[in-house]
């Protein structure tokens, strides 16, 4: 499971010209859901992300996190986030999970969050959504967990 996460100002997703879901202060998710993605990666992810302190303090550094800030987040389903790019010209999008187990999946990362009492709004699962947003900074970070335990925080 791999998450693109940006801290924003604002962020919004709309899908055939309507708005469908939009934030103020908070975090922008982009969540992929690979392969052999399980509900304990999901909780470790939604736990991570809401740990991060990703906000500046009174001193600029970054020292809270979501809750501190009380902010909100705005998930939203990406399947090319686990795109494979290594060979060709074409991406591959092998080792993306199928739409049916990876909803599942993206639910349940929904819901931990919500288990933190963090606002969480949604895209549309599987829709073509225009995301818009104000990523002050920029401050973006990949984090991802392997199915075999590891984590890489880029």
């Amino acid at each position: 499971m791999i998450a693109v996460i940006q801290r924003v100002s604002s962020a919004s997703v709309s899908t055939e010209g309507k708005v469908i879901s939009s934030i103020s202060h908070g975090i922008l998710i982009l969540l992929g859901v690979e392969k052999g993605d399980t509900v304990e990666e999901a909780k470790w992810l939604a736990d991570k992300i809401t740990d991060l302190r990703i906000f500046n303090d009174s001193e600029q550094k970054m020292n809270l996190s979501i809750e501190e800030i009380k902010g909100e987040i705005l998930v939203v389903s990406q399947f090319t986030i686990p795109a494979k790019i290594k060979k060709g010209r074409r991406p591959s999008f092998d080792y993306a999970e199928k739409p049916e187990i990876a909803e599942k999946l993206y639910e349940a990362f929904c819901s931990f969050i919500e288990m933190r009492n963090i606002p969480v709004k949604k895209g549309v699962f599987g829709a073509m959504m225009d995301v818009t947003l104000t990523n002050p900074g920029p401050v973006t970070f990949i984090v991802e967990k392997k199915s075999d335990g590891a984590w890489v925080h880029k």
